[in-house]
């Protein structure tokens, strides 16, 4: 028997996908009346999301490659490499940044909030950028998190 708290998470031709800054995101499960939200996140090569902080926790289970995350703790900013298994935990308001430096492509799982999830929907592109963020699409990205609870901090 099926327990009541198991979500089939959509097959890949039906779910839904876009791009932030070079991102490949795609919703995995949206629990309905509640805070979560499950996306994976592909990240290329040198791809990068800004240091930024929100009202709320979020948790990165790598699936794949490498990501180096940058966490600020009371000693400044701590820096570590992540790696498929990896789980890591951002608490709510806690200047965050991940980037990929290496020469292979990551992947991770990304568990957010509501407000997060409308962010990522927010600012995405369905499609996929042909280069580096344009300057423009950096200001843009600076100028849309404040709706949704997100300060970027560095970009």
């Amino acid at each position: 028997m099926m327990s009541n708290s198991f979500v089939k998470a959509p097959a890949q031709a039906s779910a839904k996908v876009f791009f932030v800054l070079g991102d490949r995101i795609e919703r995995r499960a949206r629990l309905q009346g509640s805070w979560l939200n499950i996306f994976d996140v592909t990240v290329p090569p040198g791809s990068r999301m800004p240091l930024h902080r929100h009202a709320s926790p979020e948790v990165f289970r790598i699936l794949e490659g490498r990501l180096t995350v940058r966490r600020a703790t009371g000693n400044g900013i701590d820096e570590f490499e992540a790696t498929a298994g990896d789980i890591v935990r951002i608490e709510a308001n806690q200047a965050h940044a991940y980037s990929n430096p290496g020469t292979e492509t990551a992947t991770f799982a990304a568990i957010v909030d509501s407000d997060m999830a409308e962010f990522l929907e927010a600012t995405g592109s369905q499609e996929p950028p042909k280069a580096t963020p344009s300057s423009e699409t950096m200001e843009r990205m600076k100028a849309a998190p404040n709706a949704h609870g997100i300060t970027i901090l560095a970009a």
